[in-house]
């Protein structure tokens, strides 16, 4: 973020009025396309336009293509992404019973190359897993986010939301001065939008690549001077849980587009 950006944000935040997370929870959620302009809408709407269906389109190649030692594609194990996979990124992030580890969807997808393709694990923002990623959500857009939070999982969710309404940084601010009490306002040329994860990953004009939430959400760090904590960290999966059980009555919109 640069200092314009820093000072404005500044500026935005001394007229913040107080709000509470009850007041919060009584408005139906809003996905971040809402917020953007006519152009940005339209692009994401058209396939053809879309940038990030170039991401879709290489994770339908690596789901067919082998991997690992024994040569297994992920659809040797799933089939038809588009028949199987319809509604699982609905649910993500959970708890793997068998293993007992919380995963978001880029983990689900690095156990599955780990244990059932013997095939190295890809790192986050890496072009691959953004690819898989995305294709793999992409089978779910327009389903409502459905995450369920299981008794195992209501201690990440209080953690997260602890996070969100925590102020942090050298401009001692949280999530929520900005996506609850300011949404709708302007932020230099950006509408400052709900902060929903519903699109992701997301093509970002500002970033001209598609990006993961975690990227995202480690950019909301360094706008308020905040150290950052590292991709796939429990912080970071603690928040994506709390943002996706904030986003219920939203449905999946990836590949997102955004400034």
């Amino acid at each position: 973020m640069s200092v314009r950006i820093a000072a404005a944000l500044v500026q935005v935040m001394a007229f913040c009025a107080l709000s509470t997370f009850a007041n919060a929870a009584d408005k139906a959620p809003r996905s971040g396309i809402e917020y953007a302009s006519a152009e940005l809408r339209a692009m994401q709407a058209d396939d053809f336009a879309n940038p990030g269906m170039l991401w879709v389109a290489r994770g339908e190649k690596l789901w067919n293509a082998p991997a690992g030692r024994d040569r297994r594609s992920c659809a040797g194990c799933h089939g038809a992404a588009e028949k199987s996979l319809r509604g699982a990124a609905t649910r993500y992030p959970q708890t793997d019973r068998a293993s007992g580890r919380f995963l978001n969807l880029e983990g689900r997808i690095n156990q599955c190359r780990s244990e059932r393709q013997d095939a190295g694990v890809l790192s986050y923002e890496s072009e691959e897993l953004l690819a898989l990623t995305a294709y793999v959500a992409h089978q779910s857009r327009g389903l409502p986010v459905a995450v369920v939070i299981e008794d195992s999982d209501r201690e990440r969710l209080t953690r997260g939301r602890e996070i969100y309404y925590r102020r942090q940084g050298q401009m001692n601010l949280a999530c929520t001065h900005c996506h609850e009490q300011n949404a709708g306002k302007r932020l230099l040329a950006e509408t400052i939008s709900e902060g929903h994860g519903n699109a992701y990953p997301i093509y970002r004009l500002e970033w001209q690549t598609a990006g993961s939430l975690h990227r995202r959400l480690r950019a909301c760090y360094f706008g308020i001077r905040a150290e950052r904590p590292p991709f796939g960290s429990d912080d970071l999966l603690n928040l994506e849980l709390f943002l996706a059980d904030r986003a219920k009555g939203l449905t999946v919109e990836t590949p997102g587009v955004r400034r």
